[in-house]
């Protein structure tokens, strides 16, 4: 008879790859309606990593019996729009902005999380992390700097694994763009 834990291991085994990248994918939705009213729709997904240069870039690392990290990336016009719906502000300050992205990927994280916690057995999520520059896949075309500038300096960038899945969202009216980025 297997125990409760053989059971749990079980159940991480059975969950494709597929049915999480959805589950990202309807977290993404779910977050944007019930937070700003927002419908959104994803494009093309694809299962690889391309270098991204963004403005604005939340990172939420996914510890637990999946480990991996979930990456929201956009752009400035962006980034604004979302934090003036989060805030309710009509002119949101750097610090907002980086804070309202911030939330964003946690509560979209936070979603994945409560919708397969019971699945997944122990899932648990970092804080969020908010840079901007550019996410460059290990072993990518790109090749980093001989000396990498330090964090923060102009031309700084994020190495990330290049297993996973890039969705692109957009809102209907096309005034939101962005890509979520999912490594578990």
């Amino acid at each position: 008879m297997a125990t409760k834990s053989e059971k749990k291991k079980d159940a991480v085994r059975t969950i494709t790859f597929e049915e999480v990248m959805f589950s990202i994918m309807a977290a993404t939705q779910d977050t944007f309606k019930n937070y700003m009213d927002i419908d959104i729709f994803s494009g093309k997904v694809e299962q690889k990593v391309h270098p991204i240069d963004s403005d604005v870039i939340g990172i939420v690392g996914v510890a637990g019996d999946r480990v991996g990290y979930i990456i929201f990336s956009t752009n400035r016009k962006t980034a604004i729009l979302i934090a003036r719906k989060l805030t309710m502000t009509d002119d949101p300050d750097e610090d907002t902005i980086r804070d309202a992205v911030g939330e964003l990927a946690n509560n979209i994280a936070g979603m994945f999380k409560s919708k397969y916690h019971e699945q997944y057995g122990g899932v648990y999520l970092g804080l969020p992390l908010v840079v901007a520059g550019n996410i460059r896949p290990f072993g990518g075309e790109s090749k980093a700097p001989a000396e990498a500038p330090a964090a923060g300096a102009e031309g700084a960038m994020v190495r990330v694994q290049t297993k996973g899945v890039t969705i692109p969202f957009k809102s209907f009216d096309g005034e939101i763009y962005f890509q979520v980025m999912v490594y578990i």
